[in-house]
């Protein structure tokens, strides 16, 4: 057993991303409309954002020590608005959270806020996140990367569940990815760009207050951001596929970002 941890933690610092200490539990695709919740610390990249009151508005993923990856359309202010990170339990104080300010909000130059094409913001933090078990960062898909239609991803966040506008504990569901062609079908041809992506119209659905948050998928045991939460249907139909800011598209631009600031 001591070999295999020691193996184990060999590849997390070998690959720094993508690979959580404490194992998510996803179960098929569990009727985050319909989702369950998560075991805590399972997403360690998943992250809270929140106003000075403490009021989440939207999730995000840690990509490096320094930086997040959230939506554009999340409106994240340097000034006004915190990263939690760390978090499970929102109503418990005995979580090992970690605070961080941030010091720049770069938004995609070409973000569109009539249609949400480009739905992506970077921010820096204004000092680096100190990794534990529960915190640590989300690998990025590249740019070549294509998810096979079909494939079961997952996605994690505090938003509306149907039930509540804002879960005590963060929630997980699988849902299956679409090709272009299906989400097309289904919102348009004029209203999916190749900066989108579409997964769900499955029985789950992303929903207001996932925004900005992950949409990973695993290969060969480590997880990549694939998506980040953009939009849907505003009653959050879990018939209708979510949409997501597509990271393989968007991956020079992130690349470019991070490495001049």
């Amino acid at each position: 057993m001591f070999f295999l941890v020691s193996c184990f933690a060999l590849v997390v610092s070998a690959l720094g991303c993508g690979v959580p200490s404490i194992r998510p539990q996803v179960r098929g695709n569990d009727k985050i409309v319909n989702g369950q919740n998560a075991v805590s610390g399972s997403w360690p990249w998943q992250v809270s954002l929140q106003d000075g009151r403490g009021f989440h508005f939207c999730g995000g993923s840690l990509i490096s020590q320094n930086w997040v990856v959230t939506a554009a359309h999340c409106r994240v202010s340097s000034r006004n608005h915190r990263v939690i990170l760390g978090e499970h339990d929102r109503q418990s104080n005995a979580e090992q959270i970690q605070v961080k300010t941030i010091s720049r909000a770069i938004t995609h130059p070409y973000y569109n806020a009539q249609n949400f094409n480009n739905d992506i913001t970077l921010l820096k933090l204004s000092s680096p996140v100190q990794m534990t078990s529960r915190v640590t960062p989300v690998c990025l898909a590249s740019s070549s990367t294509s998810i096979p239609t079909g494939t079961s991803c997952v996605t994690t966040g505090w938003g509306k569940t149907g039930q509540t506008s804002s879960p005590r504990y963060l929630q997980q569901t699988s849902l299956p990815m679409l090709s272009p062609a299906q989400c097309k079908q289904y919102w348009g041809s004029n209203r999916i760009t190749d900066a989108m992506i579409c997964a769900g119209a499955s029985g789950v659905s992303s929903c207001q207050g996932d925004s900005g948050g992950p949409l990973v998928c695993q290969n060969g045991g480590v997880w990549s951001l694939v998506g980040i939460v953009s939009w849907g249907t505003s009653n959050c139909n879990v018939r209708t596929p979510a949409v997501y800011a597509r990271v393989s598209y968007l991956r020079s631009w992130i690349d470019q970002t991070v490495a001049s600031n």
